[in-house]
């Protein structure tokens, strides 16, 4: 808690509110996550419509966020940052408030894509924190960013679930689009907006820019690398639930709870892997992307092999805190090696990348657990943490062959 405090007022009262609106918003967008089926199924004529519409009422936001994010950067460059957070938090307050009116599963699934579509609130509030903290410590940054969303996750969904258990489903998504639009106001009103770069800063971030390329730094690797890190994550999003079950026999509390697990493992992982990655060259970076991408694999495929529920636990444990030095991490160094003044197309780009990746995952989850079973969920999963593990070290070998070709030169 001490170390949380501390890295808030390292960054400033700015990123301290940053850092509450992204716990705030995002907390309460999931005060409803956990308990969608609940609601599609009783909206559901039929269990045909119930299946397709109890994944499309996660993929659906998914999709509109990557077919909008990367438009919703390049505003942000034009028009600034940080009202494009604004209108991401208006725009999940106005879906959700009519969320809470829809009475089939359609009407859902649509005002869902649109809430995706009009949201992309994540990138843009990167880009206002690398532009409020002049792009220091930028893996410290998106690490605690990160922290926010997970921790705020994890709140929501246990508030929502307090909500839901005295009042209808509307009232969860009712709550959330009023915190949702209060958060709005609170950013128009209270952020700062970013001063102009001088032109003289130009020349010096241009500099960075190139000594990022001449290390051999591959944005294109970057994202291809983080989504492929992403598609292995979310295989088991939809059926952790069922594996726990067919496999454990547990109990609901303990399947949440070892879900919870992923998360916490995340919270606690994510600082400690930015501040060992601090001011740190992108080749050494890279060099523990690769050991990262091989522990998930390891860690994984132990996680599917045993049938100790308490041994799995902490695999689950330990995979999390492995992830917190993934996407965060990888961000940065995207981060590092764009122009100041393309960060929101960039970042937004990224969030592109990261929100079809997620569909990918999903789908090729269910998939191949509806077709093979769900003793193929584990292997998947680490098979794809060996392809992500070629790629890190694809990536860590050309950033070495470049530095010692600069070194040379």
């Amino acid at each position: 808690m001490s170390s949380a405090v501390a890295v808030l007022r390292g960054f400033g009262s700015v990123f301290a509110l940053l850092f509450g609106l992204q716990f705030i918003s995002m907390g309460a967008m999931e005060m409803s996550g956990p308990f969608w089926p609940i609601q599609i199924k009783a909206l559901s004529p039929s269990d045909s419509v119930f299946g397709l519409a109890g994944i499309g009422v996660y993929i659906c936001p998914m999709l509109g966020v990557s077919l909008t994010s990367a438009f919703w950067g390049r505003m942000g460059d034009r028009y600034g940052n940080r009202l494009m957070m604004v209108r991401a938090l208006a725009g999940l307050a106005i879906t959700q408030l009519l969320v809470a009116f829809a009475e089939d599963v359609w009407t859902v699934l649509a005002l869902r894509f649109l809430q995706g579509a009009c949201a992309g609130y994540i990138a843009p509030a990167q880009a206002y924190g690398v532009e409020v903290t002049g792009g220091r410590d930028r893996a410290g940054l998106f690490a605690w960013l990160q922290v926010a969303t997970n921790v705020g996750s994890l709140g929501g969904a246990f508030l929502g679930g307090l909500i839901l258990d005295a009042l209808p489903f509307a009232a969860v998504n009712l709550t959330a689009g009023v915190i949702c639009a209060l958060c709005a106001a609170v950013a128009w009103a209270s952020l700062p907006v970013p001063p102009q770069r001088s032109g003289g800063a130009g020349p010096a971030k241009a500099t960075m820019v190139s000594r990022a390329h001449s290390i051999g730094i591959s944005v294109p690797g970057l994202l291809a690398l983080m989504g492929l890190l992403l598609t292995s994550r979310m295989v088991l999003q939809v059926p952790f639930s069922l594996y726990m079950s067919e496999v454990y026999g547990a109990q609901h509390w303990i399947t949440g709870l070892s879900y919870g697990l992923l998360a916490l493992g995340f919270v606690v992982g994510a600082p400690v892997w930015a501040r060992i990655f601090e001011r740190r060259a992108p080749s050494f970076v890279l060099g523990w992307s690769v050991l990262i991408a091989a522990g998930c694999l390891a860690v994984t495929g132990l996680a599917g092999s045993t049938r100790v529920i308490g041994v799995f636990a902490a695999l689950y444990f330990a995979w999390g805190a492995l992830l917190g030095g993934t996407t965060p991490v990888l961000l940065s160094l995207v981060s590092a090696a764009t122009r100041s003044d393309r960060q929101g197309s960039v970042l937004g780009l990224a969030q592109t990348c990261q929100q079809g990746a997620s569909v990918v995952g999903i789908i090729a989850g269910v998939v191949v657990t509806q077709r093979f079973g769900l003793d193929v969920a584990f292997p998947l999963v680490a098979s794809l943490y060996g392809l992500s593990f070629l790629l890190a070290l694809g990536l860590w070998i050309k950033s070495r062959q470049s530095l010692d070709k600069g070194e040379l030169s």
